[in-house]
């Protein structure tokens, strides 16, 4: 009896496992989801990065969140999931929920002119030529004003400093014009009015240019709210998402979990002590400073940014807080930008009919990232938010968002 018991026992701890292994969540092969860890090791191993922190959400719970290598490779300090990440440009699109709580209290109509609130932007010109020996240049009237829409869209003809063209680089620089990542000094409002005197790529609306128009409009968040840009986000969206460590500037008694910037040198990964971008500190997260940039500014975790990706899929809620409306969010996730190069909504990269089937992201899919190999997705149609953070200057192996959103598409099993 005592054997028969025992194998019994065996039998239901092989089923108990098996079932386990493969087991369902919210959807999601956990079988599956496990070949996430065997590429991020491998590209571990490859030498892309030294660590990362990855997180899925499918139906607004958790179904895979874990951290991998180091954070610190020097210090042999291991990576954790709430390691604070430098997100850059995934600052944008905050700054665009900002702006459309404003355009929902009646500040501004999104076909207004900016130069009715920063008349800096009055009589855009458009580059004609430029002398790179002394970044002169020749312009011509746009006969047409930059809009707050043309902002929203990146289709004002502003571009970016210091990781834009060559032009726009040296005639911004020029001009003491920042790109924003990293700037501590002076103030935006300072910045931008002195950026609305400068020229423009190309007629407004004409065509997509990834610039710094969402600096403008952080300047213009700041002018209609009547607050700095950093006090409108902590009181309006940081603390009613409960997004704790989210800052421009990090407090002291976090600068331990700020993660180091490495790049490749001859194949291998060094940490960052040089100047990045335009002669900013790869520390800056850890600066005392008043510039609040809307388009590159922000540091955070893949926790509090899934938050905030979570409050579109809920249609303008989060844990009983509502930001938006369901019609504002709808406005904002719908294509502003038609068949451009970029298919972009009111502050986010789109999935649509124009562009579909690149990837197994559904139509309605909205994303970005940052300069810093961050990377993020939210699939509305799937219930789905997805987030890779590393921490890799000038990085070569972009491939690893690809990669990551095949890995996560191929666990969904329902």
């Amino acid at each position: 009896m005592s054997r028969l018991i025992i194998a019994l026992l065996v039998i239901a701890s092989a089923v108990a496992s098996a079932q386990n292994k493969s087991q369902v969540v919210e959807g999601m092969s956990t079988e599956r989801l496990a070949r996430i860890d065997v590429r991020m090791q491998q590209a571990i191993k490859d030498n892309w990065f030294p660590g990362a922190v990855v997180l899925i959400i499918r139906n607004g719970k958790p179904v895979y969140f874990k951290s991998f290598g180091k954070s610190d490779l020097e210090a042999s300090t291991d990576m954790k999931k709430d390691n604070i990440f430098r997100i850059a440009s995934q600052t944008k699109a905050i700054t665009s929920l900002a702006v459309m709580m404003l355009f929902e209290e009646g500040k501004f109509q999104l076909d207004d002119p900016v130069s009715k609130f920063i008349p800096e932007f009055k009589n855009s010109q458009v580059l004609t030529e430029f002398n790179a020996n002394d970044s002169t240049y020749k312009s011509t009237p746009a006969k047409k004003e930059i809009t707050i829409r043309h902002l929203l869209t990146h289709t004002s003809g502003i571009s970016y400093a210091a990781i834009g063209s060559s032009e726009f680089n040296a005639i911004y620089a020029k001009a003491s014009v920042p790109s924003g990542i990293g700037t501590a000094f002076a103030t935006l409002g300072d910045k931008m009015k002195i950026l609305g005197g400068l020229p423009i790529k190309h007629l407004p609306g004409e065509s997509f240019t990834y610039g710094l128009n969402i600096d403008v409009l952080g300047y213009l968040v700041e002018i209609w709210s009547g607050q700095t840009l950093s006090n409108f986000f902590e009181s309006r969206i940081f603390r009613p998402l409960g997004m704790n460590d989210t800052y421009f500037y990090l407090p002291v008694e976090k600068h331990s979990r700020l993660v180091p910037v490495y790049e490749e040198v001859n194949g291998k990964l060094s940490k960052v002590t040089h100047q990045i971008y335009d002669k900013v500190d790869p520390w800056y997260p850890r600066l005392k400073g008043q510039y609040y940039s809307g388009g590159a500014g922000l540091s955070s975790t893949v926790e509090d940014y899934s938050k905030f990706l979570q409050l579109f899929l809920n249609k303008g809620e989060y844990n009983g807080k509502r930001l938006l409306s369901r019609k504002t969010v709808e406005l904002m996730l719908t294509n502003q930008t038609g068949a451009m190069s970029t298919q972009f909504g009111l502050g986010f990269e789109l999935e649509t009919a124009l562009n579909d089937y690149q990837d197994p992201t559904s139509i309605g899919t909205f994303s970005w990232g940052g300069a810093f190999n961050t990377t993020y997705w939210a699939d509305p149609k799937e219930n789905l938010v997805a987030l890779l953070y590393t921490q890799i200057y000038q990085s070569p192996h972009r491939e690893i968002g690809s990669l990551f959103k095949a890995l996560t598409y191929q666990a969904i099993v329902d």
